[in-house]
């Protein structure tokens, strides 16, 4: 098709299925994978930081439109700039420069949700060990109950290896499995409710009114932290077998429908169950010997241990194409070489080092969600702005896109500036 770039297929053409690859249900678990993460847990604070159940579900509905939209965008984009990965598709699309600025915003990004789903795993441990050792104080528990000893054992065994594979599509069995653990969690804290916590000292209090208008749009930061699939939308929709524009739409609703029903669940029940005092993580706020409690602990680490290979896996790719491009201008194309188990052991080597020995990092969070705007917002709308140039569209149909393309540019722009500003003025 005339003025299409290499390794397109159009909007109009059949799209070409690979005879291997991910099935619909495979992708939209791993999809759905990506973004059930530690967000989970921050979404009954977000609730009472909009003000209300009222208020943060409006802000919810409205951010998913741009979510689904987003995720198409980049199937789309893919199709059009025939490359595999989010990087890959931004530079093609959007020019070096932008593309560069895509490749750091990736790192920094993924780095930090690391480190981020490292302490959490690290403080489920910690918690874990307290009630199997509830009658030792904590300056004489063993040295193996200790939050390095445990932290470092379980990224050398079980999330080292689970990041080894190269492919994606190996995350498609412990993406099933981290899905039902998020959504038992969920599960627990609605029957919680019901249940009634037992050991809680007051019954919660009414949450306030939202201030001010900007009270309500501070929730932007925690639904992009807790809803970033999209980071990893342009490697499954590569991995699929059926890589239609309509097939991938229905794989993005279907996902993030589901994503949205599981956080929507814990930030409902997990608000009106503590109201006022709900903690910024919702399992800190359940008694520590509450047995069902302890279980949704244990299934939530395994969920974040699930994804956090995800998250590598699109960090290591970012890192290969620069090793890639460094490599071909120094030595040329054959001293290439494939430095994928390095970037994996350095990797969760450099995040469990960070998650043992930094600070908390929940005043950071903004600014992670802040980052993921990018992802969210910018780069799909820029990438739709460019696009839309290269396909045979009529003036109508390509104003409407190109108009959509600024609209979300501009949204993701006010939620990266409103998000850093606050969390800076934080931790000032």
């Amino acid at each position: 098709m005339e003025g299409q770039t290499p390794g397109s297929r159009g909007l109009l053409e059949k799209p070409v299925t690979a005879s291997r690859g991910l099935s619909s249900l495979s992708a939209v678990f791993i999809l759905l994978k990506s973004a059930l993460g530690a967000g989970l847990l921050n979404f009954p604070w977000a609730f009472l930081k909009a003000g209300g159940v009222a208020p943060a579900f409006l802000v919810e509905l409205v951010s998913l439109v741009f979510l689904i939209s987003g995720l198409v965008i980049l199937g789309y984009a893919a199709s059009v700039s025939g490359q595999a990965t989010y990087q890959g598709v931004v530079g093609r699309l959007c020019g070096p420069a932008i593309g560069k600025l895509c490749e750091a915003c990736f790192i920094v990004n993924l780095l930090m949700i690391s480190v981020a789903f490292l302490r959490v795993i690290g403080d489920q441990l910690e918690k874990l060990c307290d009630f199997l050792l509830p009658s030792a104080p904590p300056a004489l528990q063993p040295w193996y109950t200790d939050q390095r000893f445990t932290l470092t054992l379980l990224s050398m065994l079980v999330i080292l290896p689970l990041s080894a594979p190269r492919e994606i599509s190996f995350q498609k069995v412990t993406s099933f499995l981290g899905t039902l653990a998020a959504c038992y969690l969920a599960l627990v804290i609605v029957a919680q409710y019901y249940r009634g916590p037992p050991g809680l000292a007051r019954e919660p209090s009414p949450a306030p009114s939202p201030s001010s208008w900007t009270s309500v749009f501070s929730v932007f930061p925690t639904i992009c932290f807790g809803f970033q699939c999209h980071e990893a939308a342009v490697s499954i929709y590569c991995s699929m077998r059926n890589q239609s524009l309509s097939h991938w739409a229905l794989v993005s609703v279907l996902s993030l429908l589901a994503c949205c029903l599981v956080y929507s669940l814990t930030g409902v029940y997990g608000f009106l169950t503590f109201g006022t005092t709900v903690s910024a993580d919702i399992l800190m706020s359940y008694p520590g010997d509450d047995g069902v409690i302890i279980v949704a602990r244990v299934l939530f680490a395994v969920s974040i241990v699930t994804v956090y290979p995800i998250v590598l896996f699109l960090g290591r790719s970012v890192m290969q194409d620069f090793w890639r491009r460094s490599c071909c201008q120094a030595c040329g194309p054959r001293a290439l070489a494939n430095p994928s188990g390095l970037l994996t052991v350095l990797w969760v080597a450099v995040t469990l080092a960070m998650a043992l020995f930094l600070p908390d990092l929940s005043e950071i969070i903004g600014i992670i969600g802040g980052i993921s705007s990018f992802f969210i917002f910018i780069f799909p709308g820029l990438c739709l702005i460019c696009a839309i140039g290269t396909e045979p569209v009529g003036p109508r149909v390509k104003c409407c896109l190109e108009v959509w393309g600024v609209v979300s540019v501009l949204v993701g722009t006010f939620i990266f500036g409103q998000s850093t500003v606050a969390a800076l003025l934080e931790l000032l």
